[in-house]
């Protein structure tokens, strides 16, 4: 492609306070509509708004966990603009002196690369309601459940050249919002959204293209196919000698493409002006440095503790970091099972599979970590051995009780008996003379592969039970003769 792809970011987080930004509303998802509400989220005349300094506090603990400046003096401003949600006519929010200045995320690519990607600034600001367009005849309804919800709008520098890269970035933003807790990071409700910047310039220039903005996009997935589908279309564009036009574009997963929404707007365009009604904001260092001082352990902290105390791989480490939730799964298996790399195979591999099966997160695993962790006991004690344990995992997932109850009803303990072991193989041996005339009148490397036939036999013996711990030497000793 002859085309440097520039992306730029603007990522809403909806804080998890218990009321709203200036109200005593609550924030609670999936009330009937227009019942989370009082006179100042209906923007009535004289009903004043008060500041919820829960919202700042988790503000600061974002700023703080992004290497960021903090605003010791922060101001709130009017932004101007008229849509049927807005019932004030205004969105207060924060212009020249917003809560979290400049700081910088180093997100870790596919390749193993880490990119540094600058924060410009994250802002208070208030939610708008919400139009519904079904089910209304031909009309639209306005909830306003959602106006004045906190949301903190991150804004990064126009540093990714991917679609790859924004992920990342938005994975390393969900991550951290989550572990601090200011955050539930549900893209499916809202709660995190993402507006994306991008724009095409011809490789080595240095000034940046004319950009477009997509609204609201909501899960990762379809943050990567947007930029995708709108690098396309740009490019389309320049190559057959057009313009681009600086707008506000639409994505739309199921045709897989963007549309334009509206022009896009300028900062003074919404003429921005303080808000007569709320006093600045003033910090103290001590105030500061006491949310500081005691942030939560975040993932990249966290991810460096799995590999140094864990003896894990970096790549398993991010992985298991990734989440809190995945993090605290992982890690109450490990301390159950008493071996973190056997867990982290477990957790990562046969349990993962069935949580992408039927699309449900770590916090819905039909099986606790306690009850993986004692599974992993009995492979640990020779019990049971990797393959019936996958078996017995299943029975978990549907349902049936412990790995141990399980391993009792079902008569699935593995046999470690020498003698027992020694005589199925014999029997093996017997039932397959060919096969043990050609191993042995076999070069090493030509038996090294022929001894998987004779392992599946004494396995299918066994019906699944014998140790391959004890079955090995076994085998070898009496094949060689």
């Amino acid at each position: 492609m002859n085309w440097e792809v520039v992306i730029g970011l603007e990522i809403h987080a909806q804080l998890s306070t218990q009321s709203k930004l200036f109200s005593g509303a609550a924030t609670s998802f999936g009330a009937e509509p227009n019942t989370n509400t009082t006179l100042v989220d209906l923007g009535m005349p004289g009903a004043l708004p008060v500041f919820n300094k829960e919202a700042l506090r988790m503000a600061v603990m974002f700023g703080s966990a992004v290497n960021a400046e903090i605003g010791m003096t922060s101001v709130f401003a009017r932004k101007n603009y008229f849509y049927p949600d807005l019932p004030k006519g205004y969105q207060t929010s924060q212009m020249d002196h917003p809560i979290v200045g400049k700081g910088f995320l180093d997100i870790t690519l596919d390749d193993g690369t880490v990119k540094r990607v600058g924060i410009t600034r994250a802002h208070l600001e208030e939610d708008a309601g919400k139009s519904l367009h079904e089910d209304f005849h031909g009309m639209t309804g306005i909830d306003l459940n959602r106006s004045s919800t906190p949301l903190l709008e991150i804004v990064s520098e126009p540093d990714m050249r991917s679609a790859k890269e924004a992920v990342a970035y938005v994975k390393m933003i969900h991550s951290i919002v989550t572990y601090l807790g200011i955050c539930d990071g549900n893209m499916a409700e809202g709660s995190m959204r993402c507006d994306i910047n991008i724009s095409l310039r011809p490789k080595g220039q240095e000034e940046f293209g004319t950009r477009t903005e997509i609204k609201n996009v909501n899960s990762f997935r379809f943050i990567e196919r947007a930029i995708y589908t709108e690098i396309e279309r740009q490019a389309d564009i320049l190559e057959d000698g057009g313009k681009i036009v600086q707008e506000t574009r639409l994505y739309d997963p199921d045709k897989d493409e963007t549309r334009s929404m509206r022009s896009k707007e300028d900062a003074n365009d919404y003429r921005y002006f303080p808000c007569p009604d709320l006093l600045p904001i003033e910090l103290t260092q001590e105030y500061v440095d006491d949310i500081a001082a005691n942030l939560p352990e975040l993932p990249m902290q966290k991810a460096e503790r799995f590999m140094s105390e864990y003896k894990l791989s970096e790549y398993d480490a991010g992985v298991l970091s990734a989440t809190r939730a995945m993090a605290d799964y992982f890690e109450e298996v490990a301390k159950a099972a008493g071996n973190a790399k056997l867990a982290a195979n477990w957790v990562m591999g046969e349990l993962s599979k069935y949580l992408n099966t039927e699309g449900k997160e770590i916090t819905e695993s039909n099986v606790s970590a306690e009850q993986l962790g004692g599974l992993l006991v009995r492979i640990g004690d020779n019990t049971i051995n990797g393959n019936t344990a996958k078996s017995v995992l299943q029975a978990m997932w549907e349902g049936q009780g412990s790995a141990d109850e399980i391993i009792e009803a079902k008569g699935l303990k593995q046999v470690t008996d020498t003698g027992a072991i020694e005589a199925m193989i014999q029997g093996v041996i017997e039932a397959n003379a060919a096969q043990v005339e050609q191993f042995r009148a076999s070069d090493e490397d030509k038996q090294k592969k022929m001894i998987g036939f004779f392992m599946g036999q004494v396995m299918k013996a066994s019906q699944g039970k014998a140790n391959p711990g004890v079955v090995t030497p076994i085998l070898n000793k009496l094949l060689k003769g």
